[in-house]
């Protein structure tokens, strides 16, 4: 291997993400660690239109590319250049994405130790206002001309990462550079003491944005390799891209079991509602069975759509499920069919023809009516899952209350309690959905031992 020499990299581009863009320019400089022993940069011809903003920001323009090489005929001259060598940039995983997916679409393979100089430069000058290439050199004094070029930025990292050797009394680059480091692969704008902070056991992460907004919520068996598998791989599609951007700062909540962290998670996506989760956002119920009293006193039973300000007896993934309940409901309690109403509720009160069948007593239907809610209520569970803590001196608990998810905490191993009901004061209350139930009534089917049943809590 060639003795410690660094390929220094700038690019143009057509667009933010490697996947759908491509370079318009591209800078690279040799240093040896001493010096700059070898310089060399051409625009490309992107072999697409460039956006009117990009012309804006870089000044480079259709015509301009016009005549310019493609990259598929520079292909063999970049990757010399840049074998063996370590690929220096600033946020250099942005540049290193376009590199690589483009060299690879020219059919050649390669991959390479790489150095952030904005990392390096907060670990080396730390405390500055910005990190920006830009506003760093303003602040060290380092010269930038031609700004927003590649030949410009790249002669401006260059200075600005000789300094950076100067001034590395703790040997900050030297580490960064080993192919094990994971600082070089965390994403740009994240502290890596956000990410060392993480401990390897169960919990739910929390990535927060600049504006200190969450963005991503997830759960982890064990936090640091969980948080560790999303900057890893070479994927370089935009949604992905955009993701590693936005994050600013991570935070934890360590939990007891993976369960526990489960369902935390569940209600946080439900609470946050973070821009890049996805999955949980589908299991929501979209259904429910309703009670409506109109206004000749008869009670009726409906199938309608969840909504935020309604509250309903229970609630299903789809219509069907609701509407064949309600279906055998009426058939065991012997409820009048036209008291059952398998639309929204919105749309307004069945009311019956007079000209028909005589109507029931209406004590008597709505004494039915009270027996199906009782019935449903009866035939839901009330438990506790008790198991492990955080720590060998505590237990967490989980509460189910008539079938719905009441909330879930940890107790000192040294409390006993005379009652299993006295775990509902111990916990933290949390709202229910069909597909926490699911994972609950999934881990209690698997642990049955660690089930402690209780038949009259209300």
């Amino acid at each position: 291997m060639k003795n410690t020499e660094y390929a220094i990299v700038d690019i143009e581009t057509t667009g933010g993400n490697a996947s759908g863009s491509r370079i318009t320019e591209i800078a690279i400089i040799i240093h040896d660690g001493a010096a700059v022993i070898d310089r060399w940069e051409t625009l490309v011809n992107p072999q697409k239109e460039i956006p009117l903003p990009i012309f804006a920001l870089t000044g480079i323009n259709n015509q301009m590319v016009s005549g310019a090489p493609i990259f598929d005929d520079i292909a063999e001259k970049v990757a010399d250049m840049l074998t063996d060598r370590i690929f220096v940039a600033h946020n250099v995983n942005f540049d290193y994405s376009f590199v690589r997916h483009q060299l690879e679409e020219a059919g050649l393979k390669w991959t390479a130790r790489k150095l952030c100089t904005v990392r390096a430069a907060r670990k080396i000058k730390p405390g500055l206002g910005s990190y920006s290439l830009g506003n760093l050199c303003r602040s060290l004094e380092i010269p930038i001309k031609n700004q927003h070029r590649a030949g410009g930025d790249a002669d401006a990292t260059a200075l600005l990462f000789s300094q950076l050797l100067t001034w590395d009394s703790q040997g900050e680059i030297i580490k960064m550079v080993k192919k094990t480091s994971q600082d070089q692969r965390l994403p740009p704008n994240l502290p890596p003491a956000d990410f060392e902070q993480l401990p390897e056991k169960p919990g739910v992460y929390y990535f927060y944005n600049q504006v200190k907004k969450v963005i991503y919520v997830g759960k982890a068996i064990n936090l640091k390799k969980r948080v560790a598998s999303h900057f890893s791989g070479h994927s370089v599609t935009p949604q992905r891209q955009h993701f590693l951007r936005d994050i600013h700062a991570i935070s934890f909540e360590v939990c007891a079991t993976e369960l526990m962290a489960l369902l935390l998670e569940c209600t946080e996506i439900k609470k946050l509602w973070p821009a890049y989760n996805r999955a949980l956002k589908r299991f929501e119920a979209k259904y429910g069975l309703y009670e409506y009293e109109a206004r000749s006193g008869y009670r009726y039973l409906v199938i309608g759509k969840v909504t935020k300000f309604q509250t309903c007896i229970q609630t299903f993934s789809n219509l069907h499920d609701g509407i064949n309940l309600l279906r055998k409901l009426s058939e065991q309690f012997g409820i009048d069919n036209r008291f059952c109403k398998y639309c929204s509720i919105a749309e307004g009160v069945f009311l019956p023809n007079s000209n028909l069948i005589a109507l029931p007593d209406v004590a008597l239907h709505n004494s039915q009516i009270d027996n199906v809610i009782a019935f449903i209520s009866k035939s839901r569970p009330t438990f506790a899952i008790v198991d492990k803590g955080r720590s060998a001196d505590e237990r967490s608990y989980i509460w189910v209350e008539e079938g719905h998810f009441y909330g879930m905490g940890y107790v000192s191993s040294d409390i006993g309690f005379s009652d299993v009901s006295e775990i509902k004061d111990y916990v933290t209350r949390y709202r229910s959905n069909q597909y926490m139930m699911q994972l609950i009534y999934t881990y209690a089917g698997k642990y049955p031992g660690k089930v402690v049943t209780f038949k009259n809590a209300r």
